[in-house]
């Protein structure tokens, strides 16, 4: 089969299959296996293809006809500008996810600050700030050993250069606040916890509620279990002064201020991705 051939065989695949933007993916997956980009494609398209890589080609696009997420096929996605590795045990790091990387890099300045990522599945939001703002002290935390895996990887190659500047990148395991040492405080924290109700999670689309991982999307029946606790334990881990990011559903910035507030937080903001939806609730601790 010739490269063309190849493109219109796996998007047809695909289509049959109800996969969404089926030609998109079907580009991804072959520009993937062949290393190439799209002029390389347009100067060799009707040259036979290589039959090992033809054979590789069609394990992939029958892998995404099985409705497994494009990322985990391609074992890495784009975050900040940043590739990071991501397999099943973790989140695939979406764009909604940036809105919270990007506040934090607009409000905190101060290289010195001592920062604090819960959740962290594959580091996205921890490396990115590590990486971005110059932190010199950033910590990330998960209950999950194979997610601190993946995420131990992506910091080994993102944060190469870092490291030798004298960041200290800290990886830890544990239910939240569990996986901290006495005495340990912060001036920073971030979060993307499981926020999705869970018989929202049943509903989702296969690439979602049948591959990523259970753990990092059901946040208990009304999606607000990980914000109670959030709430109700993280101003023993803070500094005065400190500032908490959380991501939130769509739906859920009232909420989640309600608890924040209740729990003696100040100047809480709700703050929108680029669509124009509730994206991230942050707040502060009085100094």
């Amino acid at each position: 089969m010739t490269l063309q051939q190849m493109l219109q065989w796996g998007a047809g695949w695909l289509k049959e299959r109800e996969v969404p933007e089926a030609d998109l993916n079907a580009w991804y997956l072959l520009a993937d296996c062949f290393q190439m980009e799209r002029s390389d494609y347009f100067l060799h398209q009707e040259e036979e293809a290589d039959a090992g890589k033809e054979k590789k080609f069609r394990q992939m696009i029958e892998k995404r006809g099985q409705r497994i997420p494009l990322e985990y096929i391609l074992g890495y996605t784009e975050f900040m500008g940043l590739k990071f590795e991501v397999d099943s045990h973790v989140l695939i790091p979406r764009q909604d996810t940036e809105t919270l990387v990007e506040q934090v890099l607009h409000e905190q300045k101060d290289p010195d600050i001592r920062l604090l990522d819960l959740c962290t599945g594959s580091g996205c939001i921890a490396i990115s700030l590590a990486v971005m703002g110059g932190y010199r002290d950033v910590m990330a935390a998960d209950l999950s050993e194979a997610a601190l895996k993946v995420a131990a990887e992506n910091a080994d190659h993102l944060l190469q250069e870092r490291r030798k500047e004298g960041c200290r990148f800290t990886l830890r395991r544990g239910d939240l606040f569990e996986a901290l040492k006495p005495g340990e405080r912060f001036d920073v924290l971030t979060s993307n916890p499981p926020y999705i109700p869970t018989e929202v999670v049943r509903g989702l689309e296969p690439e979602v509620k049948d591959h990523e991982p259970w753990m990092a999307l059901d946040g208990t029946e009304d999606g607000l279990a990980f914000y109670r606790r959030i709430a109700h334990e993280s101003k023993a881990w803070l500094n005065p002064g400190a500032c908490i990011y959380l991501e939130i559903g769509y739906d859920q910035g009232e909420a989640v201020s309600r608890l924040l507030e209740a729990a003696g937080f100040c100047n809480i903001q709700v703050i929108k991705d680029l669509p124009g939806l509730d994206r991230v609730v942050r707040a502060e601790i009085k100094k």
